[in-house]
């Protein structure tokens, strides 16, 4: 008779795992939400640097001369554009548009394709 072994926990690897589209869009819909709250203060900042006058209009134009600024504004472009496409698909689904799986999975690829493309949008005219 074969000694019964506690069953231990298994160890689940999260690179191996492949989620739907749906589960990386929701995922993708919190983080954008994250780095928009972040995102708020630098924007307040820059939008009261550029009410000032024409010289602190100037100064913010030289802020967005420079790379890290220029990848922090196309990181928060990402976010928004993500974040409200994600948002219409969520509010869509909760009334009942969209939420079979075959438009769930066409909406969220819409939603993650969208935003990227805004983004490089706004990098074509950063650049």
């Amino acid at each position: 008779m074969p000694k019964s072994r506690k069953q231990r926990p298994v160890f689940f690897n999260i690179a191996e795992i492949q989620l739907p589209v749906g589960a990386l869009t929701s995922i993708m819909h919190r983080i954008s939400g994250v780095l928009l709250a972040m995102g708020i203060p630098c924007c307040i900042y820059l939008l009261d640097l550029s009410l000032q006058g024409p010289s602190g209009y100037s100064r913010m134009i030289a802020l967005l001369d420079y790379l890290p600024l220029k990848g922090a504004v196309m990181a928060w472009t990402w976010a928004l554009s993500h974040h409200v496409l994600a948002g219409i698909r969520h509010l869509l689904s909760d009334i009942d548009i969209g939420s079979q799986l075959p438009g769930s999975r066409r909406s969220a690829w819409i939603a993650n394709i969208g935003g990227v493309a805004v983004a490089l949008l706004v990098a074509g005219a950063l650049a």
